[in-house]
């Protein structure tokens, strides 16, 4: 068995980094989660139990110790919501570069134009969000 040394701040880390993986793996899967990683998690945040000032980052389930509305919607959604908003400006701006270009596989060479049309969406994403995208028929 391995065991960590963690100060109380690096193991409140820790929980973020935990309930943060879980999420990406777990929470698009609907009824068919992943729980191995789900029974990580809970073996983690039952860490919570033995640390005192953690009381409000955990409830207790059924006798599974689960991350509490309190932690999950304390500003962790928000960090989460920050990666997701990146993500998607990045996937979409390299789907329309690549769609301008009329290209499914970009070349060695047209990397670099790749990268320049994409930072161009990037731009305007950055400006204008996807206020003025509009789809044609």
């Amino acid at each position: 068995m391995i065991h960590f040394d963690l100060s109380t701040k690096e193991f409140r880390r820790l929980l973020d980094l935990v309930y943060i993986g879980n999420w990406v793996l777990n929470s698009a899967r609907g009824d068919d989660r992943i729980t191995d990683y789900d029974d990580m998690e809970s073996r983690i945040f039952a860490g919570c139990l033995q640390e005192k000032g953690m009381d409000e980052l955990f409830d207790v389930d059924r006798g599974v110790v689960l991350p509490s509305v309190a932690f999950s919607e304390g500003g962790i959604h928000e960090a989460i919501m920050d990666y997701e908003e990146s993500v998607f400006f990045d996937i979409l701006a390299e789907e329309l570069a690549r769609r301008d270009m009329e290209l499914e596989d970009v070349p060695q060479e047209n990397y670099q134009e790749l990268a320049a049309r994409m930072e161009d969406y990037l731009d305007e994403f950055d400006e204008n969000g996807i206020d003025d995208l509009f789809l044609e028929k």
